[in-house]
């Protein structure tokens, strides 16, 4: 068997029902092909980097089981077609490792000057005229 971690992308205008039935429904395929739920991490309501279908947040849901390769194909399978999961990512999970939901109140990386907001005269080589 072999460790494997699941981040679930849920539609946010999905009851809170239909959520549960989502990971109730990939635990039940999980401990019928043989394997074992670990945990489930709900990372809750995020903002997304560009819209998907014409929504700005996704409902974030993390599992962490064991299961045979067989299993990891049924269940990849059953939530590519199951309506309500927008995206999901199924990798190994690395023991010792604990994914976290990222946090909210670290601020953005301070954003670099690139070297023309600088003014260094070599980043216009390629655009310049040559001079007579």
């Amino acid at each position: 068997m072999t460790a494997y971690e699941i981040l679930l992308m849920l539609d946010p205008e999905l009851p809170e029902e239909r959520q549960s039935e989502i990971i109730s429904r990939a635990r039940e395929l999980i401990e019928r092909g043989g394997g074992t739920w670990r945990s489930h991490d709900p990372w809750g309501r995020r903002r997304l980097a560009y819209e998907i279908d014409h929504k700005a947040e996704g409902v974030y849901h993390l599992i962490v089981f064991e299961a045979s390769a067989e299993t990891l194909a049924e269940i990849t399978r059953i939530l590519k077609i199951t309506d309500g999961v927008v995206r999901h990512l199924a990798v190994k999970h690395v023991e010792g490792s604990q994914t976290r939901a990222p946090r909210e109140d670290v601020p953005p990386p301070p954003r670099e000057e690139s070297d023309r907001e600088r003014g260094y005269a070599g980043a216009n080589i390629g655009s310049q005229e040559e001079e007579e």
